[in-house]
């Protein structure tokens, strides 16, 4: 599939799709709590961080 055909299909489909190299993955979708998991890591992270200016 070319680019240009992966930028005309993509966006008629219901689920994501990401297109590597010529080829087209269906991407997973993010559930509650792998986002719970991410924020938790993030609060726990920032203290530190942000302390040295990253």
């Amino acid at each position: 599939m070319t680019i240009e055909e992966y930028l005309a299909w993509e966006p008629q489909q219901e689920l994501r799709y990401e297109y590597i190299n010529g080829e087209v993955f269906a991407m997973t979708g993010g559930t509650i709590p792998h986002n719970d998991i991410a924020l938790n890591f993030y609060r726990a992270l920032y203290p530190h961080l942000r302390a040295r200016g990253c």
